[in-house]
């Protein structure tokens, strides 16, 4: 039986809470697929080592993490660490230091979620969005001056490589044919920002020569929200820069139903690094005051991305891949259909997140 490596970071707020049921569930579908087992090692790094070391991982943590399958990540974020210092201390350095480059975000309405938009059924609404992960607007470059004083100046600098935009781009095409529909939409807002963003439409015009089978547009960012709203039906694979796909998944994820349902994988599609698997709504601090996670949050999150799911990871367990697939798959719509019990929290009743997370587990045993 093959075995893999998995790297557990819960880190701060809810993670530790989210990764403990996500990996009961694992658990369980192990147990149903019976082709395959885990290892699971959990780290310790977010805003509570911070406090402890000054730093949200060790100066080597890279290198601890480098051997594993894949790395399950929780949440990040404190009351009391600046915002700045936990994203780009733990998660921004893992996306980038493992060259990361593609962040996948799947989102449609699941069973059991109906949509806020009055007349979006299931069908209309089955997206997948790509967002260049390592560059862009989160390129990190920039500085502060004169600090304290009338004339300070902080600065905050977009970076778009042609080795970068062709990168994402070629991937975006790529699973766009492998969709369906073979339909790509591009974002851009090269009407005002008119370097890094003509650049960017520039190398979208040239990547899809290389696709004829694949129809594609292009879509100002602005305009996009709109579209999202008013014609969910005309998309199906969205590519975009780092700020603006992860403001537009968010939408994404609520105009599917739950904010907290949608999956996000951080993926190397070379395969050099691990790659990583986390919810999209990552804050932590106010979820774990409210003490009311979302159970989607963690259920979609922990049985999509860190096993199954061709169009977001073929990463981790591929000898496994088809039939967890399926399982996982399964499980997931059963357990959104839980949004029909009039417990389930945040979804409609106040069924806790454990709870939920050992319902999820039990109806993957019974299919057995």
């Amino acid at each position: 039986m093959r075995e893999y490596a998995i790297a557990a970071i819960p880190a701060d707020g809810i993670g530790p809470e989210v990764i403990a049921a996500g990996l009961e569930v694992l658990q369980a579908l192990t147990q149903r697929v019976g082709t395959f087992r885990l290892k699971v090692e959990k780290f310790p790094w977010g805003s509570d080592y911070y406090k402890k070391h000054s730093t949200m991982m060790p100066q080597n943590g890279l290198e601890l993490l480098r051997p594993f399958k894949a790395i399950y990540f929780g949440a990040v974020g404190a009351p009391d660490v600046p915002d700045h210092v936990t994203l780009w201390g733990l998660r921004l350095a893992i996306c980038q230091g493992f060259d990361q480059y593609v962040n996948l975000r799947p989102t449609r309405i699941l069973q059991g979620l109906s949509s806020p938009l009055r007349d979006c059924k299931p069908g209309d609404l089955d997206w997948a969005i790509v967002r260049e992960n390592t560059e862009g607007e989160y390129s990190g470059q920039g500085g502060r001056a004169h600090r304290g004083f009338p004339e300070e100046i902080a600065t905050e600098t977009s970076i778009f490589t042609r080795r970068g935009v062709t990168r994402i781009m070629r991937f975006a095409f790529k699973l766009a044919q492998q969709r369906p529909r073979k339909l790509l939409t591009v974002v851009t807002k090269s009407n005002a920002q008119r370097h890094g963003m003509v650049l960017w439409d520039e190398i979208a015009a040239e990547v899809a020569n290389e696709f004829p089978d694949v129809a594609w547009d292009k879509m100002l960012v602005d305009a996009m929200t709109t579209r999202m709203v008013g014609k969910p039906a005309s998309l199906d694979t969205i590519v975009a820069t780092n700020l603006h796909a992860d403001i537009l998944s968010d939408l994404a994820a609520a105009l599917a139903g739950s904010l907290g349902i949608a999956p996000t994988a951080n993926l190397d599609p070379e395969r050099r690094f691990p790659s990583m698997f986390e919810p999209i709504r990552r804050q932590s601090n106010w979820r774990a005051v409210d003490r009311c996670a979302n159970v989607g949050t963690s259920r979609r999150k922990r049985c999509g991305p860190a096993i199954d799911a061709r169009r977001r990871t073929r990463h981790s367990l591929r000898p496994s891949y088809s039939r967890s697939r399926r399982q996982s798959h399964d499980a997931r719509s059963d357990f959104c259909s839980l949004r029909r019990h009039p417990q389930l929290e945040r979804l409609g009743g106040n069924l806790s997140r454990v709870e939920a997370a050992y319902r999820g587990s039990a109806l993957g045993k019974r299919r057995n």
